[in-house]
C-alpha cells in the first residue's frame, strides 16, 4: 500500500500546487490514499467547507488540521459531520470535531491520528498518552494508522516518534514548514519525518511574503500576515506499508517546484 501524505497546504498558491501536481505524483509512485495536512489552506489560517470540497475534489481523500483549526469559524458548523476530517485529538473533551478517522482503500481500512505538540503551542492535554489511548481503539479496526504530529519542537517530535516505534505504521511532523532530511524507518517497523513541509509558496517566509517577516525581524513591530505568491511547491512523503502487519516497508520524501 503507497500512501502519500502532503505537508501544510499554505492558502491559494498551496491549492493550486495540489491542482498542478497531486494528480502526476499519485501516477507516478501508484498511490493508493492521498492525506494532507489542511490547516493553513484558507488564505493561510484555517479551513472553509468549500476549500475542503475543492481540495477533496482535485484527489485529496483525507484531511488532517492543527493549532489553526478553529480560525475559521465556519469550521464549526461541518467538522462533527466530517469524516474526512480530523482535528488534534489532544483537545480538551468537548471541542467539536474528532481526533481519528478512517480511510478504506484495497479492502483495508487505514487510521489517521491528528495530534498537536505542546511546546511553543497552545497547552492541550498530554499528546503521548492520548495517542495511546487512540491507538488502542484504533488498532480494533486497523493495524494501519498514520499519525500526523503537528508541533513546533523537533525534539517532542522525535520523542513521540520513538516511543511510537512498533506501535504505529508511520509518525509525520506538520506544522514547521520546512522539510527535513531525516525521513527513515525505525526499528520496529515505523516509518518517520520530523517535518513534511509546507505545499505553498516557495519564495517566502513558511509561506508568507518574505519583505512582512524580514521587516518584522528588524523593528520588532506588529504586521499583517500575507501569503505570498511566486512560484509554488508541493512537500510530502510517500510511504510504503504492508497492509497485513500495519508495518512501515519504506519512506521517500519528495519536493516539486513550478513556476506559479
Amino acid at each position: 500500500m503507497h500512501v502519500l501524505f502532503i505537508g501544510d497546504i499554505m492558502g491559494k498558491p498551496g491549492r493550486e500546487a495540489i491542482k498542478r501536481f497531486l494528480k502526476p505524483l499519485q501516477v507516478e509512485y501508484n498511490i493508493d490514499v492521498t492525506i494532507a495536512n489542511a490547516e493553513n489552506a484558507a488564505a493561510g489560517k484555517g479551513l472553509t467547507k468549500d476549500i475542503a470540497e475543492e481540495l477533496y475534489s482535485n484527489g485529496v481523500q483525507f484531511l488532517t488540521m492543527g493549532n489553526h483549526v478553529w480560525d475559521q469559524r465556519e469550521i464549526m458548523n461541518f467538522i462533527d459531520h466530517e469524516p474526512r476530517l480530523v482535528r488534534p485529538a489532544n483537545y480538551p473533551v468537548g471541542a467539536p470535531g474528532q481526533g481519528y478517522g478512517f480511510i478504506r482503500t484495497m479492502g483495508k481500512k487505514i487510521g489517521v491520528l491528528n495530534l498537536s505538540g505542546r511546546i511553543f503551542l497552545n497547552p492541550l492535554d498530554d499528546p503521548f498518552s492520548g495517542a495511546i489511548r487512540c491507538i488502542n481503539q484504533i488498532k480494533q479496526e486497523t493495524p494501519i494508522i498514520i499519525v500526523d504530529f503537528h508541533a513546533e519542537a523537533t525534539s517532542e517530535k522525535v520523542a513521540l516518534g520513538w516511543f511510537l516505534d512498533g506501535k504505529v505504521s508511520a509518525v509525520v511532523g506538520t506544522h514547521t514548514h520546512i522539510q527535513t532530511a531525516d525521513a527513515r524507518l525505525l526499528y520496529q517497523g515505523t516509518a518517520y519525518i520530523t517535518d513534511l513541509g509546507m505545499t505553498g509558496p516557495r519564495d517566502s517566509v513558511l509561506g508568507i511574503k518574505k519583505e512582512i517577516i524580514i521587516n518584522r525581524f528588524l523593528t520588532q513591530l506588529p504586521a499583517k500576515f500575507e501569503v505570498a505568491t511566486g512560484p509554488i511547491q508541493i512537500n510530502a512523503v510517500v510511504i510504503d506499508i504492508d497492509e497485513e502487519s500495519g508495518k512501515a516497508r519504506q519512506i521517500e520524501a519528495i519536493q516539486r517546484f513550478a513556476e506559479a
